[in-house]
């Protein structure tokens, strides 16, 4: 197995895919070439590579959709997308879909190498991924949340039914990074990228911040939790497993 990194740049222009060839290869890196999605889907079929470097304004199929095809077909493959200037909901698109980061042109070739070498040491740190599917309601000690509406609910304690908790888009989208990595250590770093990439306030107090939220509303005692560890060092543990339950949970539609 070749432990050199293995670059896949996608970009239409001829001379800007040379030139970033010619930059990452005198770095070290190993680089193919692809003009299109056409390209890029023959050669992820023979050869996977450690990361995708994916231009989103090109003729036919663009970046966009070639990464939609990549989360969906490669879900673990990093993605860094290419963006020019004026392309803010592009961007924030292809972070929804699934990008790993995005640079704007014109870049500096010195930031584009930290980042791809950011999102490398990020997907080689991570922990094997549980996916809970989209649909699913997926439950958790006394818990129960239903992935398709955002809803998290809780046995009453009169036992009298369930219980609905409002969740804020910060909180669910914590919540399903804990449920996809049980009993795994996640860093701040991993968190960070894992909830919501560069959009994220890239400070650790903010993810602090969001995992307190998150306790108050599904610990007994927030003070001594029992679901969401903090290990020192280390970052946070999600301490419970995770089971995929049958049935339905709040007011059907």
């Amino acid at each position: 197995m070749n432990s050199i990194p293995h670059i896949l740049v996608v970009d239409d222009h001829r001379d800007i895919r040379e030139l970033l060839a010619r930059y990452l290869k005198e770095q070290g890196l190993r680089v193919s070439l692809a003009a299109s999605g056409e390209e890029l889907r023959r050669i992820v079929k023979t050869q996977l590579p450690d990361l995708v470097l994916l231009d989103i304004m090109m003729p036919g199929e663009d970046g966009l959709s070639l990464c939609r095809f990549l989360r969906e077909h490669h879900p673990a493959l990093p993605v860094i997308l290419v963006t020019a200037r004026g392309e803010d909901m592009d961007r924030i698109l292809g972070l929804e879909i699934g990008a790993d980061d995005y640079v704007s042109k014109p870049f500096n070739p010195r930031e584009l190498l930290a980042r791809i070498k950011a999102v490398l040491r990020r997907s080689q740190t991570l922990p094997e991924t549980r996916e809970p599917e989209e649909g699913k309601k997926l439950g958790f000690a006394d818990w129960v949340l239903d992935t398709d509406r955002r809803s998290l609910f809780v046995q009453n304690p009169q036992n009298t039914g369930l219980l609905e908790v409002a969740l804020s888009t910060a909180e669910f989208r914590l919540l399903m990074v804990f449920l996809r990595h049980p009993r795994r250590v996640l860093s701040r770093d991993q968190l960070l990228d894992l909830t919501a990439g560069r959009e994220a306030q890239a400070f650790d107090r903010a993810i602090d911040n969001q995992v307190s939220r998150l306790r108050r509303k599904i610990e007994q005692d927030s003070k001594n939790p029992l679901l969401i560890k903090t290990v020192w060092g280390g970052g946070y543990q999600f301490n419970a497993d995770v089971v995929d339950v049958a049935g339905t949970y709040g007011v059907d539609e």
